[in-house]
């Protein structure tokens, strides 16, 4: 998060817990790599995250209408991704140095950034639980699973969100550490109380609780399909598979990373070489897990057969479009031409009368 892997790139290193070993227990190589490493990772996934989620917006709005609750949960998830996605450039500048963009843009940023994660998680789970409805309690949940319902919903998401940012964005300001600028989170006092409260609090919300609720919703899925005797039986359970697999490899090592941090905060972990390891990993873990909202597209929205038929007719559409577009500037450029030798023509008989 941003206050944590952005605070080994931007934030704080091991001697700031530890002021004593500062000159013993330098970072320097660590925030070396990163400067290279992670802006161009950044900026790759925010190209491939702005493409993949803006296509998923545009067949929503434009082919599909937002029909069923599932395509509102859809809608949502990829603008909570887009949110995230458009914090990237600005980490991106701020890891290859120091953060130019002044103390309103750094709240900015990372109240983007925090929304983004925790809404995207939150959407993530809410389909999953949709999901759960639609099949195990397929007759039931007609009733339930209106549109109306799932605006609703995805308003208390929203607002759920944006209060569980609040802390952060409180907390982050921009600060001046030895000439060098950062945005960076600053307690004035119990420092670290708070930094346990904020890292326990992405543990429950972004891990425990989502993971939790995907692993009931999926194993009860799963137990429904294999009653089913349907020849996409197999599909589904594989699509059920890859959501699950995918959101545990991305998101357990950081908030694994994130809870090693907490007992680094306790002194539980105090040594050097342990704590830089422990910078890196939570660096590296945080950008892996930066990579999922590239993969939401794919996973929730790209498999389906029916977003791909909305996603190939909207192309079909637009090249159509394209082609009458370039027919018509032919066309105007055949009759802007065929003018031009005209006016020549008639310049070149009334010349000589002139």
């Amino acid at each position: 998060m941003m206050n944590y892997s952005t605070e080994s790139n931007l934030l704080s290193t091991f001697y700031d817990d530890y002021p004593d070993l500062g000159s013993v227990c330098s970072t320097q190589n660590i925030k070396t790599f990163g400067s290279v490493f992670f802006p161009i990772l950044y900026c790759v996934v925010f190209v491939f995250g702005l493409v993949g989620n803006s296509l998923v917006i545009c067949v929503l709005m434009v082919c599909k209408k937002l029909t069923s609750m599932t395509d509102v949960y859809l809608l949502n998830l990829a603008i909570s991704d887009l949110l995230f996605v458009f914090s990237l450039p600005f980490l991106a500048h701020y890891a290859s140095g120091q953060w130019t963009f002044g103390n309103v843009m750094c709240k900015t940023v990372c109240g983007v950034y925090y929304i983004g994660f925790y809404s995207s998680i939150f959407f993530i789970t809410l389909m999953s639980i949709d999901r759960y409805l639609a099949i195990v309690h397929a007759v039931h949940a007609q009733k339930v699973r209106t549109t109306m319902l799932s605006i609703v919903i995805s308003l208390a998401v929203w607002s759920v969100a944006i209060f569980a940012s609040i802390p952060s964005i409180f907390f982050i300001q921009e600060l001046n550490e030895n000439d060098i600028v950062k945005c960076a989170p600053y307690y004035q006092d119990n420092r670290t109380a708070w930094k346990l409260l904020t890292n326990s609090k992405v543990n429950v919300l972004g891990l425990l609780i989502p993971l939790g609720i995907l692993i009931f919703c999926y194993s009860h899925i799963l137990k429904n399909l294999q009653r089913c005797m349907n020849r996409n039986k197999y599909k589904a359970m594989k699509l059920v598979f890859v959501v699950v697999v995918v959101f545990f490899l991305f998101w357990v090592p950081f908030n694994i990373a994130l809870f090693l941090d907490s007992l680094r905060s306790l002194h539980i972990i105090d040594d050097c070489e342990t704590s830089k390891s422990l910078d890196l990993a939570l660096q590296v873990t945080e950008t892996i897990s930066f990579i999922h909202c590239c993969l939401n597209p794919v996973i929730y929205a790209f498999v389906g057969e029916k977003f791909k038929k909305y996603l190939h007719e909207m192309f079909r559409k637009h090249a159509r479009f394209l082609l009458i577009c370039k027919d018509h500037n032919v066309f105007q450029s055949h009759y802007s031409t065929s003018f031009m030798r005209t006016q020549s023509s008639h310049s070149s008989v009334i010349d000589p009368v002139m």
